[in-house]
């Protein structure tokens, strides 16, 4: 055996050893996820609101003339009855007004005074030949004028004695005082609100809801309504009125409800809860981990051929553990529900779990 043979040899048995030692090229290894198939449901959440007690019927209380305010006998909180004085007003000029118009209507009389007794004379001479017709005529109408006069005198002398009654504010009726919008020593103009009063009588549960959760009972269906810091007062009610514009404001829809006869820790300006039902409509419920995001829009892995592609969702609501898809879905649609934070458009992925909803 030569040296160059056993060499040869040496290079074959080393090629044969390297062959040995490769390992055939592997499959990259799939991500797994779970998956949820979806089927769509009737959803009808039921939201929950805050609001207050609040009188049926709330009058803002003015005075029916101008003037300064001398006196203010209730504040808010303060229960009124009909026809109690609220406020007064200085009644100097209303009554320089009054004593003016009793001097006009005295003067008037007078005239008429003078006026009758010329037509008198005239009506004894006229048959006589005394006097001509002409001015027994003028006369005649120089008497209906001043008695027309003294009518209208009479008259400003009535509004003038009413309009000095104005100085007093009065109750309509009896309530309470809500609110109050002058004090003592303010000069008002007519019809300038001084106080609220809620008068005694239907109360209501008054709650602001947000447009995008307003939801509206069906018919006449009851709802209950509880004291918030005591849930375990309650009463029955109904809805009365919905406001049909949103508040520029608030951006919220007026609601009220009204109230049975309420009960004894319940009373008028009481902050109260009640739960309103949501017209139902189709939706998807999904786990929050189910939720990710296509630039700023929400959106879901979805798994077809076992390749996943993102897909826009709208969402309804979000709820403690889940959320609600109200648009983008379509039952039987396949919801990478775990395992997608790192996946990416067309990336194979293998089903570890798959729940139907």
């Amino acid at each position: 055996m030569t040296r160059a043979w056993r060499k040869g040899t040496a290079w074959v048995l080393l090629a044969m050893l390297c062959g040995c030692g490769e390992k055939p090229a592997s499959q990259p290894e799939r991500r797994r996820v779970s998956v949820q198939t979806v089927q769509a449901s009737e959803f009808a959440p039921r939201v929950e609101v805050t609001g207050d007690v609040q009188a049926r019927v709330q009058t803002q209380l003015s005075f029916r003339v101008g003037g300064k305010i001398i006196q203010r006998m209730v504040d808010v909180g303060d229960r009124v009855s009909p026809r109690q004085v609220l406020a007064r007003l200085d009644p100097k000029d209303l009554q320089t007004n009054v004593d003016s118009a009793v001097a006009a209507a005295a003067a008037e009389q007078a005239r008429v005074s003078q006026a009758s007794a010329a037509f008198d004379r005239q009506a004894k001479l006229l048959p006589k030949g005394y006097t001509s017709r002409s001015e027994y005529d003028s006369a005649q109408a120089a008497l209906r004028s001043s008695q027309s006069a003294l009518a209208a005198a009479r008259a400003q002398l009535a509004n003038a004695r009413e309009q000095l009654g104005y100085t007093d504010l009065v109750a309509e009726a009896a309530g309470v005082i809500t609110a109050r919008q002058a004090e003592v020593g303010q000069v008002v103009q007519a019809t300038q609100p001084m106080f609220s009063l809620a008068r005694d009588g239907e109360r209501d549960a008054v709650f602001n809801v947000y447009e995008a959760l307003f939801v509206q009972p069906a018919g006449d269906a009851p709802i209950t309504v509880r004291l918030l810091e005591d849930p375990s007062v309650t009463v029955q009610g109904k809805v009365r009125e919905v406001t049909p514009t949103v508040s520029a404001q608030t951006g919220t829809l007026q609601v009220k409800v009204a109230l049975a006869a309420l009960p004894p820790r319940m009373h008028l300006g009481s902050v109260v809860s009640g739960s309103l039902t949501a017209p139902s409509k189709p939706a998807v419920e999904l786990p929050w981990s189910a939720l990710t995001k296509d630039m700023h829009d929400p959106a879901v892995w979805l798994l077809k051929d076992d390749k996943v592609s993102l897909h826009k969702v709208t969402v309804g609501r979000y709820l403690t553990a889940k959320v609600v898809i109200t648009d983008g879905l379509a039952s039987g649609d396949r919801v990478v529900i775990a395992g997608g934070q790192l996946l990416h458009p067309d990336m194979q992925v293998e089903v570890a779990e798959e729940a139907g909803q």
